[in-house]
């Protein structure tokens, strides 16, 4: 148990993460100016490398990565405030399921993180 209750991620489930995944990069998708980004970009494998992070920033098990978020955004060139964007767009998906608030803190931060901030 974490400080939030249950694991957000035990809440919501592997299927409410994968759900919450697809929803955000679809978001992601439909910006006209982040869009570009995704263009090439094995969806698929950025979805499932997401869902772990997401799981991970949510309470759930490491399994072995030590690092979670490196990575995960970075190397598709987003400016510092594009990145922001992407991470806003997360928070925005949690709150529409209901995530307590925070867990959804500890999310940002995990992917924020990964931009340097």
């Amino acid at each position: 148990m974490s400080g939030f209750g249950p694991y957000p991620v035990e809440v919501l489930g592997s299927a409410g993460v994968r759900n919450a995944v697809a929803r955000w990069l679809g978001l992601v998708a439909a910006d006209a100016e982040l869009a570009p980004y995704l263009v090439g970009v094995d969806r698929a494998r950025l979805g499932g490398h997401l869902a772990l992070i997401l799981t991970v920033a949510l309470g759930g098990p490491a399994g072995d990565i030590a690092r979670p978020a490196v990575g995960a955004w970075r190397g598709l060139g987003l400016t510092e405030e594009q990145h922001r964007r992407v991470v806003d767009y997360l928070t925005g998906v949690l709150w529409a399921l209901d995530v307590p608030a925070g867990a959804i803190d500890a999310a940002r931060r995990a992917f924020a993180d990964e931009a340097g901030a």
